[in-house]
């Protein structure tokens, strides 16, 4: 079976069990999935009841779409996402963010948790990402192109909208919640960065790390989407801390940032909503 059929039966699978259209979809990232528990949910859909779906295995991700109005907005909600280092192919992780797509969603809000490469950030910052750098891990584009999706050579000059980050930003401020700027990058993971390759992003611009994210933007900004994302910054980078890091230390940091993360995003797409 080709990605693209696979795409369809999936899509298929959703359609005979889900009537809902959402208009923005969100990926929540590792600490962050009780956010979807507190929107007006309409229907859930796990991931194991999709055909042919991959399944997320990290602790933390609960593994459904719910689908529901978020304040008013319709949006579906990836509670839990697939990685790359759970050793399913780039086609199917980036599988999600384009069943979104065919669902009917506009705008990809992504969220993940990751580590600071900049020595200015601290544990707990929000990251706007401006922009990212995924040449560590292979582009979800390689291979057959969807060309119902997109065209095969696209452009990424701004993946992350700009207008859509200027809400964000302006919503902070409405919020007088502290909110960094910066560069994101993707490495393969599952193991955390050695100190050098942490200097090493660094050099290359990035700041902040991650095992998600630049994968699935590349797929939804192929298919059309409009993009706006939020890093959690929930530990300083091997080399700018002694302390060795642990999974448990990301979801206790993320824990520990959810309830004004959660207050941010709400916000921000009630705000993005008004601006379609």
């Amino acid at each position: 079976m080709t990605p693209q059929e696979k795409l369809q039966k999936c899509y298929e699978s959703f359609k005979q069990k889900i009537d809902f259209v959402p208009e923005i979809a969100l990926i929540l990232g590792s600490g962050l999935g009780a956010l979807a528990d507190e929107i007006d949910i309409k229907a859930v859909l796990d991931y194991k009841d999709i055909e042919g779906f991959p399944q997320s295995t990290v602790p933390g991700h609960k593994g459904r779409f719910v689908f529901g109005y978020m304040d008013g907005v319709p949006v579906v909600i990836m509670q839990g996402r697939v990685h790359y280092y759970e050793g399913y192919p780039m086609q199917d992780v980036v599988l999600p963010t384009r069943l979104m797509k065919l669902m009917g969603a506009k705008v990809l809000f992504v969220t993940n948790a990751s580590g600071a490469c900049n020595a200015s950030f601290s544990a707990g910052d929000f990251m706007l990402i401006t922009d990212q750098i995924a040449n560590f891990v292979p582009s979800p584009l390689i291979g057959a192109n969807f060309d119902e999706l997109g065209t095969r050579f696209p452009d990424m000059h701004e993946i992350y909208d700009k207008d859509l980050r200027e809400i964000v930003i302006n919503t902070a401020k409405e919020l007088d919640i502290k909110l960094q700027q910066g560069v994101y990058i993707q490495l393969t993971g599952p193991n955390f960065e050695s100190p050098s390759e942490v200097k090493m992003c660094r050099m290359l611009g990035a700041d902040a790390v991650g095992m998600s994210t630049a994968c699935e933007t590349i797929a939804a900004n192929h298919a059309g989407m409009k993009i706006v994302g939020i890093s959690c910054v929930c530990n300083l980078g091997c080399g700018l801390t002694e302390n060795p890091l642990t999974h448990a230390e990301v979801i206790e940091a993320s824990n520990k940032a959810a309830p004004l993360f959660k207050k941010l995003i709400r916000a921000s797409i009630v705000n993005i909503h008004r601006s379609l």
